[in-house]
């Protein structure tokens, strides 16, 4: 594990005490920024990009430090802001890389949230709230245990898609159903009270009750 490298959205409401340092650091002239203008269309984009290395993430002991970067993007001809987010990694922020490292965090963000009509964006969108439960505390457990949640809800959504293109009577339950919470909830209750032989003979008593 400790070949692997992160870079997390981090925002103030959820981080007070490293933005508390980061106040400080700021009025001791100790953040460090750079700014590049990018033409768009017929106008000018200002991307200021701020960084602290070696910053501490909480205000507890023992605290690990992180290293905190920020990107705003702001428009020339009036001004306009356009777009900010600040991202902690573990990698070293400095001058050549900061640039890379923004773009990087910003993918994340791009795949969950900018194109809607995406596969990556309904992908992401129906792990996480149609009835999957695809959560950040999958991390928490010991060893294998995030990686083998994540393959089971996985399995689960690529079964599900594969039985909604090929199966008639799974494609007659999700329409009478409609949303696949409800779904999940009914196929929760079928599981718990009724006997069945098969996933073919459970979804047939599905459809009869």
């Amino acid at each position: 594990m400790r070949d692997f490298h992160y870079i997390f959205v981090c925002l103030p409401e959820s981080h007070s005490a490293l933005y508390d340092w980061l106040e400080y650091l700021e009025a001791n002239g100790d953040v460090q920024s750079i700014q590049q203008r990018h033409r768009h269309g017929k106008d000018w984009h200002y991307y200021h990009y701020r960084w602290v290395n070696k910053i501490p993430l909480r205000d507890t002991q023992p605290s690990l430090d992180t290293n905190w970067f920020e990107l705003t993007i702001t428009r020339a001809s009036d001004e306009k802001f356009l777009f900010k987010n600040t991202w902690i990694t573990d990698h070293l922020v400095t001058n050549n890389n900061i640039v890379e490292l923004v773009q990087s965090g910003r993918a994340r963000w791009k795949t969950e949230n900018v194109d809607r009509r995406s596969a990556r964006r309904v992908n992401h969108n129906v792990l996480k709230t149609k009835g999957y439960h695809l959560e950040h505390n999958f991390g928490h457990g010991d060893q294998y245990l995030s990686s083998f949640l994540l393959t089971l809800n996985l399995l689960a959504f690529l079964f599900h898609t594969f039985l909604h293109l090929v199966d008639q009577k799974y494609q007659q339950v999700r329409k009478q159903l409609g949303t696949r919470k409800r779904f999940f909830n009914d196929l929760r209750t079928l599981t718990t009270y009724l006997v069945f032989y098969s996933w073919q003979h459970l979804i047939s008593l599905g459809l009869t009750h």
